[in-house]
């Protein structure tokens, strides 16, 4: 199959890094030096555990450019991105392509049905702490790397989701077709939205959190209500979510963080309103109390949405 993947950035750089290097047609869309320096050296992939490797060659191209039609696009793209890459997807996409969104942000597939009706859009999530450290280059900060995606109607499962499943995993990537995408979607969620907002606040990294002492309880005090917004829409995880998300983190180098915090730090747009305020607002619709979530947001007025 043909993937496309729109984004690389730390999400869908190494998404398209990893199914190149497994053989699979991919190609990725970027821009700028980015984009110039994936075109002519590949993608330069630093790890902890398999050391500094180059991944070429790999498709990359912009929008402008891209003449193929995908059969799987992944989305990878930031939240308030998202409504202005559908006329591309429009534009590339034939009547049995599927659209997976990739976001931070909780309900993306929902929202952006609608932009696709003739289209299936999936939800997803991923877990992975990676960034662009330089152009053509990305660090991964942990070994984990797991994409689950799914649909929410049954009515709409297609077979063809079975082999996407089946091409991650050829790809050593932890790919899980959900049997309950908004369970596990909110699942991750939970973390990012946490560690986003925490991180933020204290204006630190995840060796912070690692240790013990506030910032620490903060965390868990933010997954404990996110835990409770999870029971008021009836969503039960599988897992202690409080002590999964702690392995996770623990899992991390110290020097892991957020996109959101990355973003503001340099002064620019971030995901804030949906990994933080939307949270408040999703508390208010189901009457749940999130005393942590609207303290923290408190000192967060200034920073651009």
């Amino acid at each position: 199959m043909k993937y496309l993947v729109i984004g690389a950035g730390g999400t869908g750089g190494c998404i398209g890094a990893y199914l190149a290097k497994a053989g699979k047609d991919v190609t990725l869309i970027a821009r700028g030096q980015h984009l110039d320096r994936i075109r002519a050296n590949g993608i330069e992939m630093e790890t902890n555990w398999q050391g500094t490797y180059t991944v070429s060659p790999i498709k990359a191209c912009d929008t402008q450019h891209y003449d193929d039609q995908p059969d799987v696009v992944f989305v990878c793209v930031k939240g308030y991105s998202l409504a202005d890459i559908v006329p591309f997807i429009k534009q590339v996409a034939h009547k049995n392509t599927v659209v997976i969104p990739i976001l931070n942000i909780f309900g993306t597939g929902g929202k952006l049905q609608p932009m696709l009706p003739e289209l299936l859009v999936t939800d997803g999530c991923i877990y992975i702490s990676a960034n662009i450290t330089d152009p053509g280059r990305i660090k991964m900060h942990g070994e984990i790397f797991r994409i689950f995606f799914g649909v929410r109607d049954p009515a709409q499962f297609n077979p063809v989701l079975k082999q996407i499943e089946k091409d991650l995993n050829d790809s050593h990537i932890l790919g899980v077709l959900s049997k309950d995408i908004q369970k596990d979607a909110l699942q991750k969620f939970s973390y990012v939205s946490a560690m986003a907002t925490c991180g933020l606040y204290y204006q630190v990294e995840a060796g912070a959190v690692q240790k013990p002492g506030e910032i620490r309880d903060t965390y868990i005090d933010l997954l404990g209500e996110i835990q409770a917004l999870a029971l008021a829409m009836d969503i039960h995880f599988d897992v202690d979510i409080i002590q999964f998300n702690l392995d996770i983190l623990d899992s991390l180098a110290p020097t892991a963080s957020t996109s959101m915090l990355r973003d503001i730090k340099l002064g620019k747009k971030s995901e804030i309103d949906g990994l933080v305020f939307e949270v408040l607002r999703m508390g208010e619709n189901y009457h749940v109390s999130m005393p942590t979530y609207q303290r923290l947001a408190r000192a967060f007025d200034g920073y651009s949405q």
